[in-house]
């Protein structure tokens, strides 16, 4: 399902971006050199074009966080009616995906579906898409390991216990 939609995507895309004259500057000022600024560059108009690259991303885009969200809904509930021996670590688990599912989806859905060009925006969701994205996701995870809880409480306290010896 995923490569099949995967590849509908870009199939219904890049006949667009083929088939676009470009004629000026051929220098994106993105991070990404994707199909949005690479269709600001063609020297025609593109109106028609962003807006099924809109269309398009958007709905992707929105399909599969609402998808997630709702599987995520769902599994919420299933534990919230079993017994509470595991719930605590299903639902921080849970808990951990949702935040890495939010994290990596925003950026995603505000850069295709907001249908306005903010080039700042646009860069700063390209740097947190890029770099903080990818950095958070391990990040959560690691904290969510015991042994590491422990070391972080105990480096917590040698620094607390440090500014009070001062």
């Amino acid at each position: 399902m995923s490569w099949c939609s995967g590849l509908l995507h870009v199939g219904l895309q890049l006949p667009f971006a083929v088939n676009l004259p470009f004629c000026g500057p051929n220098v994106v000022d993105s991070i990404f050199c994707d199909l949005p600024l690479v269709s600001k560059l063609a020297c025609t108009d593109t109106y028609f074009v962003q807006v099924v690259i809109v269309a398009n991303s958007g709905m992707i885009s929105m399909s599969c966080f609402l998808i997630l969200l709702i599987s995520y809904s769902l599994i919420l509930t299933t534990i919230r009616r079993r017994s509470s021996t595991g719930q605590s670590k299903a639902r921080s688990t849970l808990t951990a995906h949702i935040t890495v599912v939010i994290i990596f989806f925003g950026p995603c859905i505000f850069i295709y579906v907001w249908p306005f060009n903010n080039h700042s925006v646009d860069k700063f969701l390209a740097v947190f898409y890029t770099i903080i994205t990818p950095i958070l996701n391990p990040l959560i995870y690691t904290l969510r390991n015991k042994e590491m809880k422990t070391a972080m409480r105990k480096l917590w306290r040698a620094l607390v216990h440090s500014k009070e010896d001062t």
